[in-house]
């Protein structure tokens, strides 16, 4: 079973220990701190790989809003509060739930269902962004899966763990580094030739020693790579 790493912040002990009697309760959540103030919170979040937080609102110093700005790389953010009419605020914010007090087990057992959606979909995302077949590549774009043929790519540009794919009309990016995808059957019409770029074998135009034309656009030739234009040149 996959652990997520949580972290609860709250400034009422009271309610901090039974937040955390609640989320005990579920063995795929990781309980990494218990803090009553941000300060705290942040030497947690430093040394781990934080998740999930279940956060206050109403806190002194800095309140959970302003802490939530701050953190937006986290996840998944539950805000437990006393005051129901803060969850408009809350939700902009990018929370997933708003908890009143007193927590209720039926209700926060469905915190931890939204929690599993979430993170599951958003693993799936991260692994299967792109799901190749025939000669279509569907990348997804916001909550939407956009169809582009492979044919109509002209070429790859590598962007760290990403690659972004370029047609005549739009660029897209994929999470996923261009040595995976250049591995993949579907790819087998593109050809390395630099570090960082990979082109339609067909759609060349035309060379240089340092560079080659796809559709009007100068691609640049690494060293390394020069060897694999040799039969496309010949």
């Amino acid at each position: 079973m996959i652990k997520y790493n949580c972290l609860i912040i709250d400034d009422e002990e009271i309610d901090r220990l039974t937040t955390l009697s609640f989320v005990r309760k579920y063995s795929e959540l990781n309980v990494c701190g218990v803090c009553s103030s941000v300060a705290e919170a942040m030497k947690i979040i430093e040394k781990e790989d934080i998740q999930i937080l279940f956060s206050d609102i109403d806190m002194p110093d800095i309140d959970g809003f302003e802490f939530r700005r701050s953190m937006m790389a986290i996840p998944v953010c539950i805000f437990i509060t006393s005051f129901a009419d803060m969850a408009a605020e809350s939700f902009e914010l990018s929370t997933l739930d708003f908890l009143v007090k007193p927590i209720k087990a039926d209700r926060f057992a469905k915190t931890v269902v939204r929690i599993h959606d979430y993170l599951e979909s958003r693993q799936k995302a991260s692994l299967y962004e792109h799901s190749l077949g025939g000669d279509t590549i569907f990348i997804k774009d916001g909550h939407a899966q956009v169809k582009v043929k492979l044919h109509d790519i002209l070429y790859l540009e590598a962007l760290k763990d990403y690659t972004l794919l370029f047609t005549a009309e739009k660029k897209h990016c994929v999470l996923s580094p261009i040595s995976s995808l250049l591995k993949d059957s579907n790819f087998r019409s593109f050809v390395r030739v630099h570090r960082s770029y990979a082109v339609q074998k067909h759609l060349i135009n035309k060379f240089s020693p340092s560079q080659l034309m796809v559709n009007n656009i100068a691609i640049p030739i690494g060293r390394m790579y020069k060897d694999n234009l040799r039969d496309i040149k010949s």
